[in-house]
């Protein structure tokens, strides 16, 4: 593929990943244009990071106001599923519907052939003339989990240029140009949510205060009171609000009866998942397979038997695996590294 002149459209979040990236698809001969989403939570800083940056590399930039549309389409969705009981990843569904989404149809608008952003993951060609999405070069970094959602036919239309690269070499290179960001740390939390601390934040933005229950122990004898069972997660150990002897961990909720489940770890371990909203990245499967999983960000990927069934997807795992959640992405992966499709997790089969 010839790259001089083809035009991209690079999203700019601030961050000294995304300039970094821009800086590479300059070096490359792309001819970049810049974009930062406004959304909810967005700091005055980032945005300025961002149009510095923009104004280093002598390229256009464009602040895009999607305030609206993350609330409807990220953070109304975050709130629903943890009403729900579910533990949702804002990460894909803004992935999904804003930064490839939303962001593809700007690109059209202004006349770019690409979309780019600041990802640490890797897109190569497949030999029969398709794209891949893989992992990136360091396992540490990656990111492909949360970008699953990616329709397969824009994959070819999309780059990833701190693919290969570490972070520290991402860091040198932001050095070596000059940007003030260079040293910028990374976020740690959800973007809407800087402080971490999401029952707060459902209170905040719902107007409710959620009732405090019953906790059970796994036999269903009451063993003490929570505070909301929308704030707890499965898997989780602090805070939870129970005396024991040894370590307890939220296992189930009820959202009908606002009850929590608790026990000792080997009670969250699972056989199996269902996982609904799959996105196949290959042609779809018709016949089962065996391949890696993960079903959550920092997991290692794990053997398991897929069982395609539109889109739906049936999971069996070689060994149990701890704390599978309703509301967190459960991704495909073949040996090498590339993502063959993924969805979210809406049954725990134990």
């Amino acid at each position: 593929m010839a790259e001089h002149n083809k035009r991209v459209l690079a999203a700019m979040s601030g961050g000294v990943d995304s300039s970094v990236a821009v800086c590479l698809l300059r070096e490359r001969g792309f001819d970049c244009v810049g974009v930062t989403m406004k959304l909810l939570g967005s700091a005055p800083q980032d945005l300025e990071d961002a149009r510095s940056a923009a104004r280093r590399l002598g390229i256009p930039h464009h602040v895009l106001d999607l305030t609206a549309e993350f609330e409807a389409q990220v953070v109304r969705r975050f709130v629903d599923a943890y009403e729900r009981g579910d533990t949702p990843n804002p990460c894909v569904d803004c992935n999904r519907r804003l930064k490839f989404g939303l962001l593809y149809e700007k690109a059209r608008e202004l006349g770019c052939e690409y979309l780019a952003t600041g990802h640490y993951a890797r897109i190569a060609e497949d030999g029969q003339g398709g794209f891949r999405l893989a992992k990136a070069a360091d396992p540490g970094r990656d990111q492909s989990y949360v970008l699953y959602p990616i329709p397969r036919q824009r994959l070819a239309r999309t780059l990833f240029p701190l693919g290969e690269l570490t972070k520290a070499q991402v860091r040198a290179i932001a050095e070596r140009e000059g940007f003030p960001n260079a040293q910028k740390r990374d976020s740690q939390d959800i973007c809407f949510i800087p402080d971490g601390d999401y029952p707060a934040f459902l209170e905040r933005y719902t107007g409710k205060t959620y009732p405090a229950g019953d906790i059970l122990d796994l036999e269903g004898r009451v063993v003490g009171r929570h505070r909301g069972a929308a704030g707890l997660t499965i898997g989780q150990r602090r805070g939870v609000g129970v005396s024991s002897g040894g370590r307890i961990y939220v296992c189930a909720k009820c959202m009908e009866a606002n009850t929590v489940t608790v026990g000792p770890e080997e009670a969250l371990y699972s056989t199996g998942c269902g996982a609904a909203d799959w996105n196949w990245l290959i042609e779809t499967p018709s016949k089962p397979f065996r391949a890696l999983v993960k079903t959550r960000y920092r997991q290692r990927e794990q053997p398991a038997e897929v069982f395609p069934a539109g889109d739906r997807v049936r999971l069996t795992f070689a060994q149990p695996q701890r704390a599978v959640t309703p509301g967190q992405a459960a991704v495909v992966y073949d040996e090498s590294g590339a993502v063959l499709g993924g969805g979210t997790v809406d049954e725990v089969i134990k």
